[in-house]
């Protein structure tokens, strides 16, 4: 690779990490292509990109960049890099569904919103609720009380309408 083609690559590594929400270190060591098409497939419905970079090309971007330094330090051996956008738990749920199968693809390390975690805590990220999931919740929150607001003020409407029809049966007989 010529001195172009690297600084093409440490670019386009620049802007991935620029666009993503959460960067995550893998270590497929170990997974066939048949495997890594079809995780890549997984990651890909969730609008999340896999890469495979030199680990130094990387370093390179990292220190350009001025962030996610902590990194630095798990960019040993083969090294999958994870980008996502839009929902940065996904590719975590989508890694510990691998791993729990095949008992590879570990994840190294990750970035999620600037937040630094170890590897280890991947079966905590994984049970994180994706951002959807947490913004259903709260709509639910905020519309229960809203409904049961509703519901009461049509149970006094309609007993007033019950206490009215009684009184004029009592007044008919």
């Amino acid at each position: 690779m010529n001195k172009t083609e690297k600084t093409e690559v440490i670019s386009s590594v620049k802007e991935m990490i620029r666009n993503s929400s959460a960067v995550y270190l893998t270590d497929y060591s170990g997974i066939n292509v048949e495997d890594i098409s079809k995780l890549r497939g997984e990651l890909r419905k969730e609008k999340v990109k896999y890469k495979v970079f030199k680990n130094t090309l990387f370093k390179r971007a990292l220190e350009e960049l001025g962030k996610y330094d902590k990194l630095a330090d798990h960019l040993e051996g083969m090294t999958g890099y994870v980008f996502a956008t839009d929902n940065p738990v996904a590719p975590a749920k989508i890694i510990k569904k691998y791993y729990d199968e095949k008992r590879k693809l570990s994840l190294k390390a990750c970035y999620i919103e600037n937040q630094f975690y170890e590897g280890t805590k991947l079966n905590m990220l994984a049970a994180l609720p994706s951002k959807n999931d947490l913004i259903a919740g709260i709509l639910g929150s905020l519309k229960s009380p809203a409904s049961g607001i509703v519901r009461a003020l049509n149970a006094v409407a309609r007993d007033l309408a019950n206490v009215v029809d009684q009184v004029a049966k009592q007044k008919a007989a």
